[in-house]
């Protein structure tokens, strides 16, 4: 009989493989996406002190007023922007991409290239 992994099972031994080779440093912090069926998630992490500098959700009150839906391609682009604006805010121009074990296309591609328009690079 075959055993088949579920899709988080799989997504979490990617996003370890991942790990493995990405850490954010103090100069290039990393940018972790995490997505739910629901919602999507954004940080900006230290990892030499393991402090997160910026973070932002589809969660927020802020965010979902600007939002139809929270779990489609056009709330990610909106998510990328917003975690862009207050990385700059903060002083953060050059980051480290985490796409936390998803396949970069979709929604998590969508952060990524409005976060990019918005003025991170990576």
């Amino acid at each position: 009989m075959i055993n088949k992994k579920s899709r988080t099972e799989v997504r979490v031994k990617k996003h370890k493989k991942v790990r493995n080779h990405l850490s954010g440093t103090t100069e290039r912090p990393r940018l972790a996406v995490f997505r739910s069926n629901n919602h999507m998630y954004a940080q900006i992490i230290d990892d030499t002190v393991g402090h997160t500098l910026v973070a932002a959700s589809t969660l927020e009150k802020e965010v979902q007023a600007e939002l139809e839906h929270t779990n489609n391609v056009e709330a990610a682009a909106y998510l990328g922007t917003v975690i862009a604006k207050r990385a700059l805010e903060k002083g953060i121009t050059t980051v480290v991409f985490d796409r936390g074990g998803f396949i970069y296309q979709g929604k998590v591609q969508a952060l990524a290239d409005s976060a990019r328009e918005a003025g991170l690079e990576f």
